[in-house]
């Protein structure tokens, strides 16, 4: 009895063993702590977007057309010249983005500044001239010329012209009438006494109504053919924005983009 009962306590001390010895070998690890991390805000995701178009360096001549005409919306050409042009600048903001962009496909455009922005950013005017474009008189207080005296008038075209010579050293060679508005008459005295041939424009985006960009990009592209002076404001942060799709697709088309001045030099009639 007495082995027995030893046999049995031998028997049970070796399961006690066994049982612990899996419960060792069973028991749950807990998972070690997170580790924070900190987001890599060095890296940039490449951009998949294609570089943009370039214009064709244009050896034209700067000096406009010496026609007896005195205004131009366009000029009847076979070639695929068009000039674009900007009006009533510069802005202290859009201006310079709107010259890195056209620096990047090498166009040279044409901007109808106006006589108090000339003196409020004359930096900016500085670059415009040294980019290559072109500067065109677009008054000083951009009023409706078409209502005042020749002399009002003479006092606009003078004090816009002063201020920018003041500042780059180049004299406009031609004007644009804000809103477009001059009589016969005025644009026949300016273009005697001045020499500026009145520069209207045949594609109109109507970029001022603020349609937003993707329209104004629609209406500048369907819009254009050769010989074509293409309106826009660069005081606007839509039409502004809405320049890269304009001009690249411009480009896709074939045009070349010029000056106003090298566009009067092909020739032709007024229109």
């Amino acid at each position: 009895m007495i082995k027995r009962r030893s046999s049995i306590l031998a028997t049970l001390s070796v399961l006690t063993v066994l049982v612990s010895c899996s419960a060792k070998e069973t028991a749950v690890v807990a998972p070690p702590a997170p580790v924070k991390t900190v987001a890599n805000t060095a890296h940039r995701t490449p951009s998949i977007r294609p570089p943009a178009l370039r214009n064709p360096s244009v050896n034209l001549s700067n000096s406009p057309f010496n026609s007896t005409k005195v205004s131009y919306s366009r000029i009847p050409t076979a070639a695929p010249y068009i000039a674009m042009t900007f009006d009533d600048g510069p802005h202290p903001v859009y201006t310079p983005r709107l010259l890195d962009m056209l620096r990047k496909r090498n166009i040279k455009a044409t901007f109808y500044v106006v006589g108090t922005n000339v003196k409020r950013y004359p930096s900016i005017i500085r670059r415009i001239v040294a980019e290559g474009h072109e500067i065109g008189n677009h008054t000083v207080n951009h009023p409706n010329l078409s209502k005042m005296s020749n002399s009002a008038v003479r006092n606009e075209l003078n004090g816009a012209r002063d201020s920018i010579v003041a500042i780059c050293g180049v004299k406009p060679r031609t004007m644009r009438p804000p809103y477009g508005a001059l009589t016969t008459s005025q644009r026949s005295w300016i273009h005697s006494e001045y020499g500026y041939p009145t520069i209207l424009w045949d594609v109109d985006p109507k970029d001022w109504q603020k349609p937003g960009a993707s329209v104004v990009a629609s209406r500048i592209v369907q819009g254009t053919r050769n010989g074509s002076i293409v309106l826009a404001h660069d005081i606007h942060q839509a039409t502004v924005d809405a320049m890269p799709a304009s001009l690249d697709g411009l480009l896709r088309k074939g045009f070349k983009f010029v000056t106003v001045s090298q566009l009067l030099s092909l020739g032709g009639t007024a229109q």
